[in-house]
């Protein structure tokens, strides 16, 4: 997967006099050097060096913007870097970092827009980074993250959301809550389902899936305007049941289903309290052909229809009987109108699942 960023050390407003890179120098510490201009420099490149442990003299870096320790060999961040209050860009993949590592005060590096904690050991998501009220792009790619915290809402301006090679098995329904949000990376996980809530992310042009254990999505996500979405090596695409079982509907079923088709009228000195929430459980077949119902009995059947115009998905639809795969079910009414007929093609979209 591509960086969505540039490392803010080469863009054009760092010239040679306020960036230094001392990037693979062999180098166990920061240069001395380097401290008397330590107010001066913008940009701090210090990636693919042999540091164990960052000096406390990074605080004297007061005026630095961009800093990248990656590829060296951190297991502990000093709770000194907190002093740079102006930093944007913190970049420290591939060491050795663990949630312990990182200071608890973090959360003070409010002018942070970039964070790459990725191909470390992080095995969970650094509560600290959900107080990075700035923060537009966020990767912990490669780490041991199991699951996401629900305080992940407070991420209100992140545009890049990269937590592909984790743990995670599930996702939070507040990540509908990140509006800003254009990409999210959640490949390579042991995710099972996706929240409907992603409807809400309105911006949001690239999703990535694959390699997960995700079976169905939510039928809200065809309304996203996708420009990618990976959904490879998932059971949804992998294998599709061939054979699908059919429980036999009950008496209690059968009559609710001639209830419901035929339009029995009924109040609640009729039927008890239990019955008359039964029958409101109703679930519309989405045949367009059929008028009939389904309770807890129901057949699966699997469809092909285009999504965002560009990709042919699996849509996992849900039937009132074996019948529907080729005619419509056993039951009518005798009073259809083009009203239950609308009604039936809104039921379809909140009733497909894709899978």
């Amino acid at each position: 997967m591509a960086e969505y960023y540039s490392d803010s050390s080469s863009d054009s407003e760092f010239n040679s006099r306020n960036a230094e890179d001392v990037s693979y120098s062999e180098l166990s510490t920061i240069p001395d050097h380097l401290i008397p201009r330590a107010r001066e420099i913008r940009a701090l490149k210090l990636d693919h060096n042999q540091i164990l442990l960052l000096p406390s003299s990074i605080s004297v870096f007061v005026n630095l913007l961009s800093l990248d320790l990656s590829n060296n060999h951190l297991t502990h961040l000093p709770k000194e870097l907190t002093s740079l209050r102006n930093l944007k860009t913190l970049v420290v993949k591939r060491n050795g970092l663990t949630c312990s590592s990182i200071p608890k005060d973090f959360g003070l590096l409010s002018s942070l827009e970039v964070v790459n904690f990725s191909g470390n050991a992080l095995e969970t998501f650094p509560a600290q980074f959900t107080e990075l009220s700035n923060l537009k792009y966020l990767y912990l790619g490669g780490n041991c993250i199991s699951e996401m915290p629900n305080s992940i809402k407070n991420l209100k301006r992140v545009e890049v959301l990269y937590l592909g090679g984790n743990r995670l098995t599930e996702v939070p329904a507040e990540i509908g809550q990140l509006y800003m949000l254009a990409a999210l990376i959640l490949c390579d996980n042991h995710i099972q389902s996706i929240p409907p809530t992603l409807i809400h992310l309105r911006k949001l042009q690239s999703l990535s899936l694959h390699n997960n254990q995700i079976s169905t999505l939510p039928p809200e996500i065809v309304r996203l305007n996708l420009s990618e979405l990976s959904l490879r090596n998932n059971p949804l695409v992998n294998k599709f049941v061939q054979d699908m079982t059919y429980e036999p509907p009950t008496l209690l079923e059968l009559s609710g289903r001639v209830v419901k088709i035929e339009k029995v009228k009924y109040s609640k000195d009729d039927l008890p309290k239990n019955l008359r929430k039964y029958l409101e459980s109703a679930q519309r077949c989405v045949n367009p052909k059929c008028k009939g119902v389904y309770f807890s009995s129901r057949i699966e059947h699997v469809k092909f229809v285009d999504f965002c115009g560009k990709y042919r998905v699996p849509l996992l639809q849900y039937l009132c009987s074996p019948q529907c795969r080729t005619s419509p079910a056993v039951y009518h009414s005798s009073s259809d109108t083009e009203t239950d007929e609308e009604e039936v093609a809104n039921a379809k979209l909140r009733k497909v699942l894709l899978g």
